[in-house]
């Protein structure tokens, strides 16, 4: 089977942990189908990093053989509905052969909008058979806005399918208008040879974390959406009752300014350590080191830093948001209002002080495979091969 897959979430040479989790299942699927991947990379990304976008083809080949880039070319902050407009001209300046005369047996637009969108457009133009995959923002916070909605609904309409993370995003999408049958929830999977339960001990001595803190850990960007300022909010409640808790902060973004001038104000700089963008890979070394993860976040698909930190035996305090609800039972973690800081501070003193079954909420966090997602994907596409007027799933 020959899959085209085009998406803006995949890594970069400069930023491997872009889009994890699609690189996960991208690279198991490379394993079952012949699998092309083409990368957009916003124009600004490039003209920033000039060597760096000219070596991207090589450098990202070398990692990943199925990948290719090519320039996303807009205008910035104007006219964001003519972006599925600019990204099909973009595709088709730059990959007309491959977009629209090679033989493809599956489209796959990894992102609603502008991505989905467009590869949209081709799969009618070349009568491919079309799969949208969504992922949160582009459904949570993209069909709120006029000129997005109708686009992302109508290239729903003409795919196959649409692939979602979580029953939530399923329901808005079904709310919205889009067939129940057409909409399919493949929950991610976890890379369980690296995120499974570890010695706390090491871990924190190889962080240089004290072996009696107790350490809740936030990973994620640093965006006031995400909840982290609600975090400090919180955690500044629960510093000033239990002191021997502290804040470890994992990840980069715009709303680090904003947290640290909270935690100065509240003079606890020695009680919050921000760590910055962590490769992948090393992420399981900070979620056994600390005792609870929380993410707070105002709206989400399904975080896979909750499932990673699961599959690890940490407990989550989270919000009742998206798709975290589906995946966190009562006795691995406690959900809240997103917003609110005192219920959050409450949950975190609560979990602080709860014995926790680790083995079970490992046990529960691995049974979220890359395999079985990878499968179904599969048997989903496959049908697109041997049914090409089916417009619907089974």
């Amino acid at each position: 089977m020959r899959v085209v897959v085009v998406t803006n979430l995949f890594g970069f040479p400069w930023d491997t942990s872009r889009g994890v989790f699609n690189q996960q299942q991208f690279d198991r699927l490379a394993s079952r189908v012949d699998l092309s991947v083409l990368v957009a990379v916003p124009w600004t990304e490039a003209l920033r990093r000039p060597v760096a976008y000219w070596n991207a083809r090589r450098d990202g080949r070398a990692r990943w053989p199925y990948v290719d880039y090519f320039l996303f070319w807009y205008i910035p902050r104007v006219a964001q509905w003519l972006h599925p407009a600019f990204f099909f001209l973009s595709l088709l300046v730059q990959r007309p052969l491959l977009m629209l005369f090679a033989r493809k047996d599956a489209l796959l637009g990894s992102w609603g909008f502008p991505d989905a969108v467009a590869t949209a457009a081709f799969a009618s133009i070349t009568g491919t058979p079309h799969w949208m995959k969504v992922h949160g923002t582009d459904v949570n916070e993209y069909l709120d806005v006029k000129g997005k909605r109708a686009q992302i609904l109508a290239a729903a309409r003409r795919s196959r399918g649409v692939f979602t993370p979580s029953r939530a995003l399923r329901s808005r999408l079904v709310d919205a208008g889009i067939k129940p049958e057409c909409v399919e929830v493949l929950y991610n999977g976890v890379e369980q040879r690296l995120f499974h339960p570890a010695s706390r001990q090491e871990a924190r001595a190889k962080l240089g974390i004290e072996s009696r803190a107790r350490a809740v850990l936030y990973v994620g960007n640093l965006k006031v959406a995400k909840g982290c300022v609600d975090l400090v909010d919180a955690f500044l409640t629960v510093a000033a009752l239990e002191p021997e808790v502290v804040l470890v902060v994992v990840g980069g973004g715009e709303a680090r300014d904003e947290m640290v001038r909270r935690i100065t104000t509240a003079r606890l700089q020695h009680r919050v350590r921000f760590v910055g963008k962590v490769e992948h890979r090393m992420l399981a070394d900070w979620f056994v080191a600390c005792d609870l993860l929380c993410l707070p976040s105002h709206a989400e698909g399904v975080p896979n830093v909750v499932l990673e930190a699961m599959a690890c035996g940490v407990p989550i305090i989270a919000t009742r948001v998206g798709g975290i609800p589906e995946v966190v039972p009562e006795w691995a973690g406690l959900l809240v209002a997103p917003r609110d800081q005192q219920a959050l501070s409450e949950a975190l003193r609560t979990a602080l002080n709860t014995t926790w079954d680790s083995a079970r909420i490992a046990a529960h966090g691995q049974t979220y495979t890359w395999e079985s997602n990878v499968e179904r994907l599969l048997s989903l596409l496959d049908l697109s091969v041997h049914a090409r007027t089916t417009k619907v799933m089974p």
